[in-house]
């Protein structure tokens, strides 16, 4: 019976953080979505998403050097980051390997 308590309360503490978790993203995207209206931004998120998953990044090591570059961003990734107050990486970045 213990075994069983302790299972049951080990299942309730991760249903706790799934519904906690699920709240947060709630609240985020709403704040992203008030961020967006603020800006005359209107997103569909779908479209976003899909667009947040298409940049690379790429890195290349020679003489001593490491090179890091990334694919352009594209729709309006861009637009949502600078709502957000969100800087871009640079698209090309060089340091010291």
């Amino acid at each position: 019976m213990y075994s069983s308590l302790r299972s049951s309360s080990a299942a309730m503490a991760a249903i706790r953080g799934h519904v906690f978790c699920s709240f947060l993203a709630l609240m985020l995207q709403k704040e992203l979505a008030d961020l967006c209206h603020s800006h005359g931004l209107v997103i569909e998120w779908a479209d976003l998403l899909r667009d947040l998953d298409r940049p690379h990044e790429a890195t290349i090591e020679k003489d001593g050097k490491r090179i890091t570059t990334r694919t352009a961003v594209a729709g309006q990734v861009g637009s949502v980051f600078q709502a957000a107050g969100i800087a871009l990486p640079p698209n090309l970045h060089e340091r010291a390997a």
